[in-house]
């Protein structure tokens, strides 16, 4: 089980998060959802262990992860937001230099990169520098080097940016499938269609603070709304976005 006590951070006085508290279990696929600026990036630093909390802690089978991070680093996999990959390596040199620092053994490395470069249709460009790929590619890879050693944790950071119709559908089953093979997975996004159909229970986050906490299905219930989309917008009080798209065009046409 992966837990999250407390878990608060300010920034020069600032409260960015504010005691945050959830667990996540083996088979579990938990959406992390929050508008811009809510918090959710500085969460998902905080469970991975790049930020230090302000107060509060992350356990990971009952112990807290900064015991021993290390340790926690080796059952966790994590595909950041943002794609920094080294564009001199090709995305074969990437996985192996991955896979060479968490200490997989050469054949097994071997065959796990030609898999998972096969089964994201990058087999063909595994020589190509990275700095050459697009962005779905460098996804494709980041995705691959998070799987690469088999983790027990999976904290997907919006895991879908850049990636083709095609290569979405892959990815959304195969988080479905982590879960089956019992991976504990927490999938932060906003794409809130897809957390609808992936995710057993989601946690709304607004201003840092969690507003919400339960199953899709139940959230709906409770607040007599028939989707997702509908729950997040009034639990964030986020403007009706057809309101704003009429507005946004009216000002273009101003002054005319």
């Amino acid at each position: 089980m992966l837990e999250a006590r407390g878990l608060t951070k300010y920034y020069s006085g600032v409260l960015a998060v504010g005691d945050v508290t959830f667990s996540l279990n083996p088979g579990q696929v938990l959406g992390y959802l929050g508008p811009n600026g809510s918090g959710k990036s500085t969460t998902v630093g905080m469970l991975t262990g790049l930020l230090e909390p302000s107060r509060g802690a992350v356990f990971y089978q009952g112990r807290d992860i900064r015991d021993d991070l290390v340790a926690f680093r080796r059952q966790l996999g994590y595909v950041p937001e943002e794609p920094h990959l080294y564009p001199f390596l090709s995305g074969r040199e990437y996985l192996e230099l991955v896979g060479r620092l968490r200490g997989i053994p050469e054949r097994t490395l071997a065959r796990r990169i030609d898999g998972l470069l096969d089964r994201f249709d990058l087999a063909g460009r595994r020589d190509w520098s990275i700095g050459g790929y697009s962005k779905g590619m460098r996804q494709k890879i980041l995705i691959s080097a998070a799987l690469l050693h088999d983790p027990s944790v999976l904290v997907f950071d919006e895991p879908l940016s850049g990636l083709d119709v095609t290569a979405a559908l892959v990815v959304r089953h195969l988080v479905r499938e982590l879960a089956r093979a019992g991976k504990m997975v927490l999938y932060s996004s906003h794409m809130l269609e897809v957390v609808e159909k992936i995710c057993s229970e989601v946690i709304v986050l607004h201003r840092g603070r969690v507003v919400a906490h339960d199953s899709v299905e139940k959230l709906r219930e409770i607040m007599a709304l028939e989707s997702l989309e509908e729950v997040f917008a009034e639990l964030t009080r986020q403007e009706d976005p057809a309101v704003a798209a009429r507005d946004i065009v009216g000002v273009m046409a101003a002054g005319r």
